[in-house]
């Protein structure tokens, strides 16, 4: 079973930045896709930004575009997201999170495996 561990996760005021890591992603577990979600309370789960590999295609909600950036390091099997610019509607808990060939990085439902978490709360 593959584990997902979050890390970077923290208090930091507005217009700040965090770096959020996921380790450890295999390639062996034959992957599709990885990406960040994020659910704040009272909120449903919601994609912030994933990366297809196959295709070298990264995509990035609207609200984080700009601001956010997902990146894989093969080299030590860790995916990250570099978070700057945030702003309090950014504070959440973020996941991580990895779909097989059939799922899909792009909705809740198609993630195969998803890490604990890591919050991420923004003071103004």
């Amino acid at each position: 079973q593959v584990q997902l561990v979050e890390s970077g996760g923290g208090s930091v005021q507005a217009g700040g930045s965090l770096r959020l890591s996921c380790a450890p992603y295999e390639d062996t577990y034959d992957t599709y896709c990885m990406g960040w979600f994020r659910q704040a309370p009272g909120k449903e789960r919601e994609r912030v930004a994933s990366f297809t590999a196959s295709r070298g295609r990264t995509t990035y909600a609207d609200s984080v575009k700009g601001r956010f950036t997902i990146s894989l390091d093969n080299a030590k099997n860790t995916l990250y997201l570099q978070m700057n610019s945030l702003r309090p509607e950014d504070e959440a808990m973020y996941y991580c999170a990895v779909a097989r060939p059939g799922g899909s990085c792009l909705t809740e439902s198609g993630i195969d495996v998803w890490g604990q978490g890591t919050q991420v709360t923004v003071s103004s």
